[in-house]
């Protein structure tokens, strides 16, 4: 079964030599840091809540994740609080909480219907998984960034940093593509029509699911990417020392220890540029950093589920300090279907 982080969560740890702890909405004193935040002027509302990394020791395997926000009854007053500030009541946000559980609801079924399907065609043929999963996984961004692309065309509005990074994740995922056709899971026909036809129909679905709503768009790919996340490290961990003993696809060695890494560092967004650089010797260390990608991958698109929250890390390099205010999500509408609600919700406001 997929495991998927719901949108407010933000811890992840993983066996790899980074995790990351968000620093947004995770204060030390959350009533002191909210009103704190709430004070602020409105520019920091769009500023990136930038995610910190933080070292693992080599003997740390096991995966933690842990939820980011207080107890129940705290987080409540203060997201009635940020509400109250922003124009929106109590009750408007308790309907946008029931709609989110919808959403991811309905997600974390279709991941785990997709899930079952690949298990029982592909539970002894792992390279021939891995191409469909591959050529599945990169679609959400060609996506993402034709929905984006017809924004910016009609004039609606633009989200440069959305479009250099979602192409920065697509480009991580073709070579990833390409690794497992050079190993040799695109060999049969069926897995190739199986594939193809496959992503076929998930972009048209994911098109109108971002536009409809963005943030189950990206809880969705974020499960996704879970899901590979999770098939890579139990493949590595079973298989491990077989892959040690064979030599790194000439693919796979050319874009982790290439030349020119931008588009390597675009799409991690929870990092410095440059702070990571793989090594390649053999095919285990290719799918190490093939699992380490996932994770990235997985943060990414965890921080785009609050709107506003996105930014190339070439663009913002540096990290928030401890004593910068929590962040407080963009307003800005994030899709057609939010810009007419939230229309029809200030036109009442206005009359009441």
């Amino acid at each position: 079964m997929a495991y998927c982080l719901p949108y407010n969560s933000s811890a992840f740890a993983v066996k790899i030599p980074t995790l990351t702890n968000s620093k947004c909405y995770q204060p030390q004193n959350p009533s002191l840091r909210y009103s704190k935040a709430l004070s602020f002027n409105r520019s920091y509302a769009r500023k990136l809540c930038v995610v910190k990394a933080t070292t693992l020791q080599e003997d740390e395997e096991k995966v933690v994740v842990e939820d980011s926000f207080p107890m129940k009854q705290q987080q409540q007053h203060i997201d009635d609080e940020i509400a109250t500030k922003q124009g929106e009541s109590p009750e408007t946000s308790s309907t946008e909480k029931w709609v989110v559980k919808l959403e991811q609801s309905i997600n974390i079924f279709l991941t785990d219907t997709v899930i079952q399907v690949l298990d029982a065609l592909y539970h002894d043929r792992d390279y021939a998984r891995f191409f469909v999963l591959e050529t599945i996984a990169r679609v959400p961004y060609f996506s993402f960034i034709s929905v984006l692309h017809m924004y910016e065309s009609f004039g609606w509005w633009r989200r440069a940093d959305y479009l250099k990074v979602h192409f920065a994740e697509s480009w991580n995922e073709m070579h990833h593509l390409l690794i497992m056709e050079e190993l040799g899971g695109n060999a049969r026909w069926f897995d190739r029509v199986l594939a193809q036809n496959t992503a076929f129909i998930y972009y048209f679905m994911t098109v109108v699911m971002y536009i409809v709503s963005p943030r189950m768009a990206y809880h969705f790919s974020e499960c996704v990417e879970n899901h590979a996340y999770e098939t890579y490290d139990k493949f590595i961990k079973a298989k491990g020392e077989e892959l040690k003993e064979k030599p790194a696809p000439e693919i796979a060695v050319k874009y982790y220890t290439g030349d020119d890494l931008y588009l390597f560092d675009e799409f991690q967004t929870s990092r410095k540029p440059e702070s990571r650089r793989p090594k390649i010797e053999n095919l285990y260390d290719v799918f190490m950093n093939i699992r380490d990608d996932e994770a990235e991958h997985c943060k990414t698109m965890r921080a785009c589920q609050t709107h506003g929250n996105l930014q190339s890390p070439h663009s913002n390099p540096e990290f928030v300090d401890e004593d910068e205010p929590v962040c407080i999500p963009d307003r800005a509408c994030e899709g057609i279907v939010d810009c007419i609600t939230k229309s029809v919700v200030s036109t009442k406001a206005n009359e009441s």
